[in-house]
């Protein structure tokens, strides 16, 4: 999942993006909000995050100006401004969440992880699942046939992703951009070992093998057998 921060606080924007790569997240910043508003349109993001007090732009401006042009991203304000004027400005503006300052991490994590999953339909609020493989988000857990399989912080983000896009392909691009905090380096093998090693731990003791390559497109989550 890839997070856009717009925040000119660098002591917090250290603090969120420090805290959102821990946890598997990919992150872009912006300090100001002509920034913000042209990096929220260079790459598909799955929340963006905006302070509302931002030089040259502030973050009721960037907002507005974000949903003008038709981008329907999940935003989440950050602002010390905790009057109900300011956070039914906010909404009012095209915001989906309003969280003030100071916060606990926790509580953005959660709902960054409520937006995206409103955001993609997910019916369950916690659990992602497909023929004996689940994901626990809340509470970081893997399990295939009822035993739980240990994932690194990228592996469980990988494996999230294409939970989340189960029997569609996704090319090694998608994945780059939604994992990982670059753009696709055709010379790298960074995807290819990294899936190699979500293979190991996700289809090597089980017959049925779920993850496969799609030569020349990427990779997919699916039941070949089905």
């Amino acid at each position: 999942m890839r997070v856009l921060l717009v925040e000119d606080d660098e002591k917090i924007a250290r603090f969120v993006e420090k805290g959102l790569r821990a946890s598997g997240f990919a992150m872009d910043t912006a300090a100001t909000g002509p920034l913000g508003f042209e990096k929220a349109f260079e790459k598909s993001y799955d929340t963006v995050i905006i302070d509302i007090m931002l030089p040259e732009m502030d973050g009721f401006s960037l907002i507005s100006k974000i949903r003008t042009h038709d981008n329907n991203t999940p935003i989440i304000v950050l602002s010390a401004r905790d009057r109900v004027d300011d956070r039914v400005r906010g909404l009012e503006a095209g915001a989906d969440d309003y969280l003030t300052k100071p916060f606990a991490f926790s509580e953005l994590l959660a709902r960054i992880q409520a937006l995206i999953r409103r955001a993609g339909n997910v019916s369950d609020p916690v659990l992602l699942s497909y023929e004996d493989l689940s994901l626990d988000i809340v509470k970081r857990q893997v399990k295939r046939g009822g035993s739980t399989i240990d994932l690194q912080p990228l592996e469980f983000s990988l494996l999230e992703y294409l939970l989340r896009n189960r029997e569609r392909v996704v090319s090694k691009t998608m994945i780059m951009e939604h994992v990982w905090n670059y753009n696709f380096d055709p010379m790298t093998n960074v995807v290819e070992a990294r899936i190699c090693r979500l293979r190991e731990k996700i289809d090597k003791d089980f017959s049925v093998k779920l993850i496969h390559t799609v030569r020349g497109a990427g990779y997919v989550l699916r039941n070949q057998d089905a």
